[in-house]
């Protein structure tokens, strides 16, 4: 397990890398276009994950690649559910309670059969508005999850700024 001073390193590089991503907007033609990105990313590298993306409660985008399972869908309902009760990326909602010095799993509050503090899914926010929605991998180790969707949400702005 990482000292405290590599976790909140970690946890620093993660706020800074995540702070940058604001989307302009995000429809639902844009969670489609997120979650396009995701699965090209998938099918380039033969990875076998589930992507979602979801809106307030609503799923508008859900894809299983080749290789994922049914054990994928839970991970994501559970990493969504974190995401959306503590507003920030499940892989750090794990960091800071390793930080505080015990996972948070071992917390007797923490339901792990509804919320998962592992990495893969990031909130989605809009400039002056904040999190709108969630987008989620399931499938490989916690940590490319994560980087997986700060990728596809980085080509999203990126293509979003080009627009104008």
């Amino acid at each position: 397990m990482p000292d405290a001073e590599d976790l909140a390193a970690r946890i620093a590089a993660l706020e800074a890398e995540l702070a940058e991503i604001r989307l302009p907007r995000f429809t639902t033609d844009d969670a489609h276009r997120l979650g396009e990105i995701l699965v090209g990313r998938a099918r380039e590298r033969g990875l076998p994950i589930a992507v979602d993306v979801t809106r307030g409660t609503q799923v508008v985008f859900h894809v299983a690649m080749e290789g994922a399972t049914a054990d994928n869908d839970d991970w994501i309902r559970r990493k969504t559910a974190a995401v959306q009760r503590f507003g920030e990326a499940s892989l750090l909602v794990g960091l800071r309670a390793r930080l505080r010095g015990r996972p948070i799993e071992d917390e007797g509050w923490f339901d792990e059969t509804r919320y998962a503090a592992h990495g893969g899914c990031v909130p989605v926010v809009v400039q002056g508005v904040g999190m709108v929605a969630t987008a989620t991998v399931s499938g490989l180790a916690q940590e490319d999850d994560h980087a997986l969707v700060v990728d596809a949400l980085r080509t999203l702005a990126a293509e979003m700024a080009a627009e104008g």
